[in-house]
């Protein structure tokens, strides 16, 4: 390692029976580098991460019948809406990227640490070859 530039090493976070919102801080937070000694807020130090059983996340309250995700298609009158429950059916994927997204910066750091995201529906993911840690 050379001194002074971070390193990105990378973490598994099984979704299984996990609440959505407090899922997608830990990652957040994980993406951010919070949770290393050597943190800095204008430096991308943190690592990526890998979620996986995303089909399988929980959410609290009504959410499944209340919440919506939008989506437009640039025209007029070209604004769709996709409940919860129908979006965890299609493309459970999104919903973890959508709470992810949502907790990280704004600007040009929280978009580069959103690209070290990947989800998984399923158990299996290929990315063995950066011998990820396992986080429970």
């Amino acid at each position: 390692m050379t001194q002074g530039l971070p390193t990105h090493d990378w973490i598994v976070v099984d979704a299984s029976d996990r609440v959505l919102g407090r899922l997608a801080t830990e990652v957040a937070q994980l993406l951010r580098g919070k949770h290393k000694p050597g943190f800095a807020a204008n430096l991308d130090c943190g690592d990526g991460v890998i979620v996986i059983n995303a089909a399988r996340v929980r959410t609290t309250g009504k959410k499944l019948l209340q919440k919506y995700y939008y989506r437009h298609s640039g025209y007029p009158g070209g604004l769709k809406r996709t409940r919860l429950d129908r979006m965890l059916e299609v493309k459970p994927e999104r919903v973890v990227e959508s709470a992810v997204r949502g907790m990280l910066p704004k600007n040009t750091l929280g978009r580069a640490c959103f690209r070290r995201l990947r989800v998984y529906e399923g158990p299996e993911h290929p990315h063995s070859a950066q011998e990820p840690k396992v986080v429970s």
